[in-house]
């Protein structure tokens, strides 16, 4: 789930198990593969503990090769997961401990970089104290505290004068939370710093990455994730390995469920994993511990290239790349500052092909593409000044379902042009407003907190990165689920950038959760796979693809923030107000013979925590306050709920 380990060597590792390495030589195209590199041949290991300016040492691991006759850029990362050696199962420290690999690809290995790990501080086998997303901007330190910005400044400083044939420049990159680190790192930048890459940045917890969508918490992942991350003594390099939760159900449903409520659900976990969990829950509103962990506004004085990646389908930190990139760009205007957002999973871009997605097809490998022809490059210019075969945009994303690379120099493009799909009676769905009926003017339905709507049609424990393309025919038969849908699309309707809706609604409580779903409906006839057969036995079914319905979009919003993150509001029941929030970006094409859907719902569980439909701070909310209510929404003319789109030209 959210923030996983995903460090440089450890995905170098899985890369190496994903995919052959590539070759030296790629003009012949039936060239067989390079022979697997010994990074103990090639490289000799060194550990560190580098001292910062107020004392505290960090814990870094080196990589130099040992072909002293040329000078070599620093390629680096900044963990809490760890600088150790994922070996024989367990995580280990020590010179004598190698990887497989170094390096995001196997193009950085053989083209030769100085590797460095470092444990941040507070974690693992670096001293001080580590803190939740660290607040840059804190006014007083306690004792063992830094900010990232003067942890990296001080490192670089010191591995520059401390680390033979070394050519002055370093780069910087990681994923996730060392995707966080990388953008923290280069606020007020060290000069020697030339390329930075954040990838999967956290940039604000709770608006919009991996705490809190819309004002309500994403229950499933964080379960999952603080059940192993959690805080140890510091320097250790304790835990050797992270363990699964016992969740003693198939389900996640049913577990979380069972519980009901927030501490229900906290005391099924051990005092120590309750200590990083509790106060994702406990801060349930924009508060001071959320704004002070914000990064976007302090990203000043950046010197580096920066090169920001994220995913379509990235569940966990999907605003981040989107928040850091916009902050650069506002506060740095003349950094060479670039966004590739292309077809991935969290993290998805940095192992495997990228070909696919569960059912969904991209008809290329991606991955291997962006690594190959995007990353590897943007290092090489930048810290050995080898020119590129290309120049890379300032915008560059993969465009799915008609499924291409588009190139563009501002982020949504400026062609795109806001259109809303307004609801209409019988779940019609189109770009003209409705006329006056004589009907409700209104369609409604019955949530049930006891009977959420489930975010995926399967079990699963944690969160499946699959769900952000997930077919969504099992809500759609739902009673509490609202289904809109288009006619069959003449023309293709490309949309890129931000999806908005905006909504007429009423509930019967005081409070509810709107949750809006923008979804692609396949045709009835569409090529499926063919299940696999065998002669002795009966095999499972294939996946007929006609109909799917595959999620594009979708987010809540936490109704009682509807005006406010920082000051919650109830409802009147039975009042109709206007309502509007951000599901997130897009870039995709609806095919022509496809239709557009949108579905509207008030619970999305586990995904997000249930909210009791009474106004009150839900992490004290008693299994009592969960109460059904109905919900209405509205496509009257004076009141006409739709979902605005930011729409290209058609080509």
């Amino acid at each position: 789930m959210i923030r996983r380990p995903f460090s440089v060597l450890v995905l170098s590792s899985l890369l190496a198990c994903a995919t052959a390495p590539l070759a030296v030589a790629r003009d012949a195209a039936d060239e067989a593969p390079a022979a697997k590199r010994s990074v103990r041949e090639h490289y000799t290991k060194y550990e560190f503990r580098i001292p910062m300016r107020d004392g505290v040492r960090l814990f870094t691991t080196v990589y130099v090769p040992k072909d002293g006759s040329r000078a070599y850029p620093f390629l680096m990362e900044r963990t809490p997961y760890s600088a150790g050696t994922h070996a024989q199962g367990e995580l280990r420290y020590g010179v004598d401990w190698m990887p497989e690999s170094l390096g995001p690809s196997p193009e950085f290995e053989q083209a030769g970089y100085i590797f460095v790990e470092q444990d941040v501080r507070g974690r693992y086998m670096s001293e001080g104290r580590w803190q939740e997303m660290t607040p840059h901007g804190k006014a007083r330190l306690e004792k063992g505290e830094g900010r990232e910005s003067e942890d990296m400044h001080d490192t670089v400083a010191w591995l520059l004068k401390n680390v033979p044939n070394n050519n002055g420049k370093v780069g910087i990159l990681g994923i996730s939370y060392p995707g966080f680190y990388t953008a923290a790192s280069i606020i007020d930048s060290h000069p020697a710093i030339k390329a930075a890459s954040p990838q999967a940045p956290i940039a604000d917890l709770y608006m919009g990455d991996d705490s809190y969508h819309g004002g309500a918490f994403k229950l499933a992942g964080n379960f999952d994730f603080y059940a192993a991350f959690t805080a140890v003594e510091n320097p250790t390099p304790l835990p050797k390995t992270w363990a699964d939760f016992d969740y003693g159900e198939a389900d996640g449903y049913d577990f979380f469920l069972k519980r009901l409520t927030l501490s229900n659900i906290a005391a099924a976990m051990s005092a120590k994993q309750r200590e990083l969990f509790m106060p994702n829950i406990e801060h349930d509103t924009y508060d001071g511990f959320w704004q002070s962990r914000a990064i976007g506004p302090h990203m000043k004085n950046v010197k580096a290239a920066v090169l920001t990646v994220g995913g379509w389908y990235d569940a966990e930190d999907f605003h981040g790349p989107f928040t850091i990139h916009d902050a650069i760009a506002r506060h740095n205007p003349n950094t060479s500052n670039s966004l590739v957002i292309g077809p991935w999973v969290h993290g998805g871009w940095a192992r495997g092909d990228g070909a696919r997605l569960g059912h969904v097809r991209f008809d290329a490998k991606t991955s291997e593409y962006f690594r190959r022809e995007i990353q590897f490059p943007f290092f090489e210019q930048h810290l050995k000044g080898v020119k590129p075969a290309r120049a890379l945009a300032p915008v560059t994303v993969f465009e799915t379902g008609s499924n291409v690379w588009r190139s563009y120099a501002a982020w949504p493009p400026k062609p795109a042009r806001a259109r809303t799909l307004y609801f209409g009676a019988n779940g019609s769905l189109s770009w003209t407003q409705p006329a006056a009926s004589s009907g409700a003017g209104y369609d409604e339905y019955v949530a049930d907190p006891r009977r959420p709507v489930p975010y995926i049609g399967y079990p699963a424990l944690g969160v499946p990165k699959e769900y952000m393309v997930s077919d969504q025919r099992f809500a759609a038969t739902r009673p509490d689920v609202l289904v809109y849908q288009s006619e069959v699309l003449e023309e293709d309707v490309t949309v890129a950038g931000s999806v908005i809706p905006k909504l007429f609604v009423s509930t019967s409580g005081t409070d509810a959760d709107w949750v809006v779903k923008l979804i692609d409906v396949y045709p009835a006839a569409y090529p499926s796979e063919q299940a696999e057969r065998s002669r002795k036995d009966v095999g499972p079914p294939a996946v007929n693809l006609g109909g799917f319905q595959q999620l594009v979009r979708g987010n809540p919003l936490r109704g009682k923030f509807r005006n406010s993150y920082e000051k919650p509001e109830p409802f009147v029941p039975g009042k109709v107000e206007a309502i509007s929030y951000g599901l997130g970006d897009v870039n995709h094409t609806f095919r022509r013979g496809h239709r557009i859907m949108v579905q509207v719902q008030s619970s999305w569980f586990p995904l997000i925590d249930l909210n009791p439909q009474t106004f009150m701070r839900i992490p004290e909310a008693k299994p009592e306050d969960f109460r059904k209510a109905t919900q209405r929404v509205y496509r009257a003319p004076d009141n006409a709920s739709g979902l605005q789109l930011m729409v290209l030209p058609a080509r």
